[in-house]
């Protein structure tokens, strides 16, 4: 009798296996703007008539400002009379707002008009009132160049710039002027409330700062410096305003000379919130008791062959004012950061003088001194 077993029977490889094996799900990275983008004819896509450039205070930095300049496709439309008055707006919480409510956008698209009279009242400035206008705003959280010390993820950094530059020119081709976005990347001359924008501005529209309708002109931005405040809810009830995180862009409007309005003045048509600014000279004027500048050019004196005298502050505070009126007739040498542009270069300035027995005023910003 054989012992050998009965043949087994070969699977059918159609046959489900017990229990099925899991598969793993792969979540897909494509988003719907992404499909939407693709299954889009080329003709029918919005073209990117926005030209970048960066910029920097002098050759001896990296550049740390962006600008766009947007041209539309009708070349017309910029074919009228030279204009000397300037509609300067910022950016974020002023002409464009997060479509998602969050603080910050989460990606290019993420944005909406402040509200829906902005791009027909922005159109009215400069089609019917003869207004150039302009973007100016501070973007610290994008880097053009990484030095040796950055120790940030580049590809991240250099992403944001990106969708930078993308919801600019969808913000911009939406709107269809001949304009321009000026981003203020670096805490440096271009930053407001120093008016670095403001002189790139100008000589882009080939019209020196003298010639601008400093009366006729504006800026409209949400930094006013305002205090918090109660006011009225969607349903009438009270409700708390915030204050305003800095007053920067009223500080900006001052230094250049022209009116400043926030947003909810100028496009709403509320009136003016009670705002304080974190330093305000007004409130540390000079007067006979403490000591006017009359007195303090008697007062003064140089005391030594060679002097140094370094003084700073902000924009306005009347550096170049003291110089002229006490410093320059005691034959002190200014040393103007603004002028020379960086520090290495004051610093030179300052031991050329002093090697040719001269002395010397050092003068700079706050922000750069410190």
């Amino acid at each position: 009798m054989s012992t050998r077993s009965p043949p087994r029977k070969r699977k059918d490889p159609g046959a489900p296996v017990s229990p099925p094996p899991l598969k793993k799900a792969v979540k897909s990275t494509t988003t719907k703007s992404a499909v939407a983008s693709f299954f889009t004819p080329t003709s029918q896509k919005p073209k990117d008539r926005t030209v970048w450039s960066e910029r920097g205070p002098n050759d001896d930095v990296p550049a740390t400002l962006l600008v766009g300049r947007y041209q539309p496709e009708n070349k017309n439309q910029s074919s009228r009379s030279k204009r000397y008055k300037i509609a300067a707006f910022d950016l974020d919480s002023t002409l464009i707002s997060t479509s998602s409510g969050k603080k910050h956008a989460s990606d290019a698209a993420d944005w909406k008009w402040w509200d829906s009279q902005v791009p027909g009242r922005l159109r009215e400035l400069y089609e019917k009132e003869d207004y150039h206008v302009v973007i100016l705003s501070n973007q610290a959280g994008l880097t053009l160049h990484f030095n040796a010390n950055y120790k940030g993820p580049k590809a991240s950094a250099q992403k944001r710039v990106t969708e930078f530059k993308q919801k600019c020119n969808a913000v911009l081709t939406n709107l269809d002027l001949p304009t321009a976005v000026y981003a203020a990347t670096a805490k440096d001359i271009y930053r407001k409330p120093r008016i670095g924008m403001w002189k790139e501005l100008c000589e882009d529209l080939e019209i020196s700062e003298k010639e601008v309708d400093l009366k006729g002109s504006f800026f409209v931005g949400d930094a006013g410096g305002r205090i918090a405040t109660l006011g009225k809810g969607e349903n009438g009830a009270a409700a708390a305003v915030a204050k305003d995180f800095s007053c920067s862009d009223r500080n900006f409007a001052h230094n250049i000379g022209i009116d400043y309005l926030t947003p909810e003045e100028f496009f709403l048509g509320e009136k003016p919130r009670d705002f304080i600014r974190e330093f305000d000279l007004v409130n540390y004027a000079l007067s006979d008791e403490h000591g006017s500048l009359d007195s303090a050019t008697a007062l003064f004196e140089r005391k030594n062959d060679k002097d140094v005298v370094l003084f700073c502050g902000p924009p306005g505070a009347g550096k170049s004012t003291f110089y002229s009126k006490v410093l320059k007739p005691l034959a002190y040498e200014r040393v103007n950061q603004d002028t020379l542009k960086s520090r290495d270069k004051c610093i030179q300035a300052a031991r050329d003088l002093l090697k040719a027995g001269k002395s010397v005023a050092v003068e700079a910003d706050a922000v750069v001194a410190r």
